[in-house]
């Protein structure tokens, strides 16, 4: 009898839920970010607002279901949790202000979502690009790109009146140190869901020292179904679209990493054919986004971390945290409930799950041969180039949008980086016109086999 990849496995019912939970915690405050800062910038009203809000909740676990479970060709079948991508935060608040409000919005995002489904095969091929010494460089981007959303949230919420107050601090560290100790004294279950227990403890220290309330429950209805083109029938404007394109390309980039690294974590690695069906299911997650009023989705990076923290490798718990997020946007009161866990506490949480997903990088760079060739020179400057925004968010202000839309993502800016390096010190040819050191040392000719190889060799 064959046995079951762990990716297939499907665990018991009570530990499905509590490892589809800690998923749904861990992405809730970025998930709902994306539609608060639009809504925001475009002064809509409080009703709007919570009706963006239950429709990119909604949207996040139709999205989900669609990567994890898959049909035909869309979903990669790994656990890989869907959300609103940032990087579209920016055209989209311009859009929004300035070029049609939200219907020039919606009609953008259907485009980019079909481009992003026709595309998909083109970025599927292109998997020969990201031997281990990119595919680790940018897995190491990812996590330390992460880091600083922890630690807004550790000090309060970017934007909090009391941020950066010790208490916060506190009550992050607090949780860190409830997460820690769970993964190492705990039983092997509990050892897996550390996260979900560390929120638990943490917000019930939290409720006492009055660092939330759950006042806005009371006032959030029961049932709240988002129908299409709630806001208006969608506009096209072609400047709206062409910014739109330019933020499908930056969260394709971002997604074939994602995938690529859960495909690492999980021993199930992302094939052509697979990271196409993946792109693909978010394009089509994006078109359904502008169709039910909310905005375009991308793999999540931070649940990247918690796959590579717990080591649950199901991808039906995260179909699980796709359910939950269903009914999340179908009943604003439970999601209420969750809205109310204090970012300290999240921040907690992050510090240990981003800093899972920089450690994956370095775990994959050590099969990674740095000796007599330039792959340090690789890694070193395409982490600085995905660090620069990160460290100095203004950096690129003055320059054009679609370069701030493609630059401003440290991700997409660090893994554009390492694909060209690696290509101009690996594979094209040395200046004696022949041979060329590998990243796993061997020796080859600068075609397009070499481009492969390393891939295939390195475990």
């Amino acid at each position: 009898m064959p046995t079951v990849h762990p990716v297939d496995e499907v665990p018991p019912i009570r530990q499905l839920a509590a490892y589809a939970l800690q998923h749904v915690l861990a992405m809730y405050a970025g998930a709902v970010a994306v539609p608060l800062i639009v809504g925001g910038a475009m002064k809509l009203p409080a009703a709007d607002l919570a009706y963006l809000i239950t429709a990119d909740l909604l949207v996040c676990g139709i999205a989900t279901l669609i990567q994890c479970v898959g049909f035909w060709r869309f979903g990669v079948r790994l656990p890989i949790m869907q959300g609103c991508t940032f990087a579209a935060v920016s055209p989209m608040v311009l859009i929004g202000t300035t070029g049609g409000g939200l219907p020039a919005i919606y009609g953008s995002v259907i485009v980019a979502g079909l481009a992003i489904v026709l595309l998909a095969p083109v970025f599927g091929r292109l998997l020969r690009f990201f031997p281990p010494l990119v595919t680790g460089t940018v897995i190491l981007i990812i996590g330390l790109s992460l880091l600083p959303v922890a630690g807004n949230w550790a000090a309060g919420g970017q934007g909090s009146k009391d941020f950066g107050e010790p208490r916060n601090l506190a009550l992050a560290a607090f949780v860190l140190l409830v997460v820690l100790a769970v993964q190492r004294f705990a039983p092997a279950f509990l050892s897996r869901i550390a996260v979900l227990i560390g929120i638990v403890v943490g917000l019930a220290i939290a409720v006492p020292f009055g660092f939330t309330d759950f006042g806005g429950v009371g006032h959030a209805d029961w049932v709240g179904i988002s129908t299409p083109f709630h806001f208006g029938t969608p506009v096209f404007h072609a400047s709206a679209i062409a910014s739109m394109l330019v933020v499908a390309v930056v969260t394709m980039t971002e997604t074939t990493g994602d995938l690529i690294a859960v495909g690492e974590m999980t021993g199930r690695r992302a094939e052509p054919r697979s990271l196409a069906d993946g792109l693909r299911a978010d394009g089509l997650s994006t078109i359904l986004g502008g169709v039910f009023n909310t905005f375009p989705y991308t793999a999540y990076a931070q649940n990247v971390g918690l796959v590579g923290m717990t080591r649950v490798r199901s991808r039906w718990v995260v179909a699980a945290s796709g359910g939950m997020l269903v009914l999340l946007g179908l009943l604003p009161k439970l999601g209420a409930v969750v809205a109310a866990v204090p970012a300290p506490v999240l921040g907690g949480a992050g510090l240990v799950m981003f800093g899972t997903v920089a450690a994956s990088g370095l775990r994959t760079l050590a099969g990674v041969d740095f000796r007599g060739n330039h792959n340090l020179t690789v890694v070193a400057v395409s982490v600085a180039v995905g660090m620069l925004p990160v460290g100095v968010p203004t950096v690129y202000e003055k320059f054009p949008d679609w370069f701030q839309t493609v630059m401003n993502s440290g991700i997409s800016a660090g893994c554009l980086t390492a694909i060209v390096l690696n290509l101009l010190f690996n594979h094209l040819p040395s200046k004696a016109g022949s041979a060329v050191l590998e990243a796993d040392g061997l020796v080859r000719g600068g075609g397009e086999e070499g481009v492969e190889e390393p891939r295939e060799e390195i475990v």
